[in-house]
């Protein structure tokens, strides 16, 4: 009997031994699986917040007075604060990739494009022409390249008027922008659609001006504010005989001095809106003068 009493109790020793030890690993099991749990959850939240960073667009609107930049996100809503600075009087290729430097330093760094308007002829991210920065110093300038190098991010680079086209048309129709400021440029879009570019500026309007010549800044300090309103009233009846556009948006530092009555389908826009139109540049198809330049290594 007491031999039986041994038995059982070297029995239960051994069953209660084993269930502490099935316990101690479930224990160690919940706490491993709680420890997965919570870090597949921290991955998923940084993998949200990375991709949330990475549908950001650095917009940078180069003029040839002044270089404005704004962060966007993905719809072309703005994620900082407007920051403008003056462009360098006969700014050659390193001012403005300096000034480009200088100006985004305030913006947050939670970007992973880059979109570039510029004042002047534009192809494949080469400069082509700069009327109104330093002469004869813009001449195939890879600007794109140089911008994506040093900001190690992916350039899209057009017109300065094409990508305010963007930011401001409804996409209904033919739609053409002016930007008057320093000179006078155009962009023209049909659906939304950005059509190739053309120097309409640099086109005669008399025997010794261009439209460039006829209406921008330099002409607008020269004849004052009333004679410049009539020239700009001439020039939207040449292009409503031409074109026959559906709207007309007019943007620019100039715009604000316009003092006549606008038809309903003309509208003032402000650069402010036109800059927006950097997020919608990258969700455009590469063709045309649109094209995306890779940082190299």
């Amino acid at each position: 009997m007491l031999q039986t009493y041994k038995y059982y109790t070297k029995y239960i020793d051994f069953v209660v031994y084993y269930l502490k030890l099935v316990f101690i690993l479930f224990v160690l099991c919940f706490l491993f699986l709680l420890i997965c749990r919570n870090h597949f959850k921290e991955s998923q939240d940084m993998a949200a917040e990375k991709k949330g960073i990475n549908t950001n667009i650095l917009s940078i609107d180069i003029g040839g007075t002044s270089i404005k930049t704004v962060l966007l996100d993905e719809d072309g809503n703005m994620l900082s604060e407007y920051l403008k600075s003056k462009t360098p009087e006969g700014a050659t290729p390193k001012d403005i990739v300096t000034g480009i430097q200088e100006l985004i330093k305030p913006i947050p760094q939670t970007y992973n494009r880059i979109s570039i308007g510029f004042p002047g002829y534009v192809t494949n991210g080469i400069v082509k022409t700069a009327p109104n920065l330093a002469k004869n110093k813009w001449a195939d300038v890879d600007l794109a390249q140089r911008v994506a190098n040093v900001l190690n991010h992916p350039v899209r680079l057009v017109n300065d008027a094409d990508q305010q086209g963007l930011g401001v048309v409804k996409g209904k129709g033919f739609e053409i922008v002016f930007t008057v400021g320093t000179g006078f440029g155009t962009a023209l879009l049909f659906d939304g659609e950005l059509l190739p570019h053309l120097e309409l500026a640099h086109l005669p309007i008399n025997k010794t001006e261009d439209y460039d010549d006829y209406i921008g800044n330099k002409a607008f300090e020269d004849i004052g504010t009333e004679r410049w309103n009539k020239r700009l009233k001439k020039i939207i009846e040449i292009y409503k005989t031409v074109f026959n556009y559906d709207a007309l948006y007019i943007g620019g530092g100039n715009s604000k001095h316009i003092e006549f009555k606008l038809e309903n389908n003309i509208t003032v826009v402000t650069n402010r809106d036109g800059i927006k139109g950097g997020a919608k540049l990258w969700k455009l198809a590469d063709k045309y003068n649109i094209f995306t330049v890779n940082p190299k290594v």
